[in-house]
């Protein structure tokens, strides 16, 4: 049990999770979350995660700020460890001797029971001022795809659809083998590339020119800054799937088919060197992903 000063964004990778949050306003959510959902939990607010059945849960997570880490996190063990047993006792209502054996070392991640009924659990936490009016949580692999080809497709999630997240901004990009990531860049924020599946591999291309080009695997990280042209490949065999996340309250893209085909065309032609037939077998509806 714990909170944090950044907000908290994750993605389930496998297994299963139950998670408790309490709002400002004493408002608790308890759900239980599976592979492919997301959580979301503002800065300050306190909240728990436990690992459900035999396997438990694998999750990502994700910080609006850099400095996030166990380290700086705020934790329940740590300070009724920090706080005098009478000062416990006052604040409680319950006799000081009754806060003999708490921990006297911090409880990052340890071994529990499991947490049995969900509906329990719901009833238990009910308060006077009921429910959260946004849940914390969010089925990113059952969202219809916002763009969808012969290439793959892609889901975004939000803060027009997943409403509490105002300040993480994501999408799942699905890509088939042979295909393509467009060429497209970002205009309003940097981009963290987590690859969950396949092989991948990606060119920046940034001022001066300069270019870097390199292959990702699964568990990799990549990383594009503001505005910087880049497009993703599938070099494997099997769908290529990874996150693009952002430090923004809504998902934002250009692309760079959209932008020239909606541009004069002779200014594209002359810029180019291409003739007009050229230029009008271009996608014009951004199309996102690629086929081979």
């Amino acid at each position: 049990m714990h909170w944090h000063q950044q907000a908290e964004w994750a993605i389930m990778l496998d297994g299963r999770c139950r998670i408790t949050i309490l709002d400002e306003l004493g408002r608790p959510q308890v759900a239980d979350v599976k592979t492919g959902d997301l959580w979301y939990f503002p800065p300050g607010l306190p909240h728990s995660l436990q690992g459900l059945g035999e396997t438990g849960a694998e999750f990502l997570l994700a910080f609006d700020n850099g400095k996030a880490s166990e380290f700086n996190t705020l934790l329940l063990s740590d300070w009724m460890a920090h706080t005098p047993p009478d000062v416990l006792a006052l604040n409680f209502g319950v006799p000081a001797d009754a806060f003999k054996n708490i921990p006297s070392d911090n409880l990052w991640i340890f071994q529990g029971d499991d947490p049995g009924s969900l509906a329990a659990d719901q009833r238990a936490v009910q308060s006077a001022a009921g429910a959260p009016p946004h849940p914390f949580v969010f089925s990113l692999s059952e969202l219809p795809a916002t763009r969808q080809t012969k290439g793959g497709f892609v889901q975004i999630a939000d803060s027009r659809n997943f409403h509490v997240a105002t300040a993480v901004a994501a999408a799942l990009v699905t890509v088939k083998p042979g295909g393509m990531r467009e060429l497209h860049w970002h205009p309003h924020a940097d981009e963290w590339a987590y690859f969950i599946k396949g092989q991948a591999r990606m060119t920046v291309f940034d001022t001066g020119p300069k270019a870097n080009t390199a292959d990702f695997r699964a568990g990799d990280i990549g990383y594009v800054k503001k505005s910087l042209g880049h497009y993703v490949q599938n070099t494997g065999n099997t769908d290529l799937v990874f996150l693009e996340l952002f430090k923004a309250d809504h998902y934002a893209e250009v692309s760079l088919s959209d932008w020239l085909t909606h541009t004069p065309p002779k200014l594209v032609m002359q810029h180019l060197n291409i003739s007009r037939e050229t230029l009008a077998r271009f996608p014009n509806n951004r199309p996102d992903l690629v086929p081979l």
